[in-house]
């Protein structure tokens, strides 16, 4: 009889998990981020750095096989540079990037290498349990630096040996 009930409890929890995270699954995510100038082309965010308002970005995801694309959607940043997009679904079996799409700074270069493209990860069978995923900020490099970089540089220890 006590194998019976240990093995019912455990059929039990398992179903109650099974329909925990059925219920959990069908709430989409956020992916959150914010997109900026680099205004001394540093290859970071430094204390020059400027917030761009009404940049574009694109959520890509795409599947880890056939690479054929399987989910995309577009944001605008905010008045700080911060953009949101909601994901519905679980895109566990996909590769999801946010990437640069458009400047709204005209002195705006091109994307900055290294800082164009952020990976999320957008599945719930990886231990987080929010819903918010937040990808790494992106950047654009500038077409004219700003006068006062030498003295922003300096503030990192940055000499011409490491940078």
């Amino acid at each position: 009889m006590a194998r019976f009930l240990a093995l019912f409890a455990l059929c039990s929890l398992a179903a109650a998990a099974t329909v925990a995270t059925a219920t959990v699954s069908g709430k989409p995510f956020l992916v959150k981020g914010k997109v900026y100038l680099d205004t001394c082309n540093c290859g970071f965010e430094t204390t020059a750095t400027k917030y761009l308002p009404e940049s574009h970005v694109r959520l890509v995801c795409t599947n880890r096989d056939t690479n054929a694309v399987t989910y995309s959607a577009n944001a605008v940043t905010n008045s700080q540079g911060e953009y949101s997009i909601l994901v519905n679904g679980d895109r566990g079996d996909d590769l999801c990037d946010v990437v640069l799409v458009k400047s709204s700074d005209p002195l705006s270069g091109k994307p900055d290498s290294g800082r164009d493209r952020a990976r999320v990860i957008l599945s719930r069978n990886n231990g987080l349990v929010n819903d918010v995923r937040f990808a790494n900020n992106l950047g654009f490099t500038t077409k004219q630096p700003l006068a006062s970089c030498t003295q922003v540089v300096a503030q990192y220890h940055l000499n011409d040996d490491n940078f």
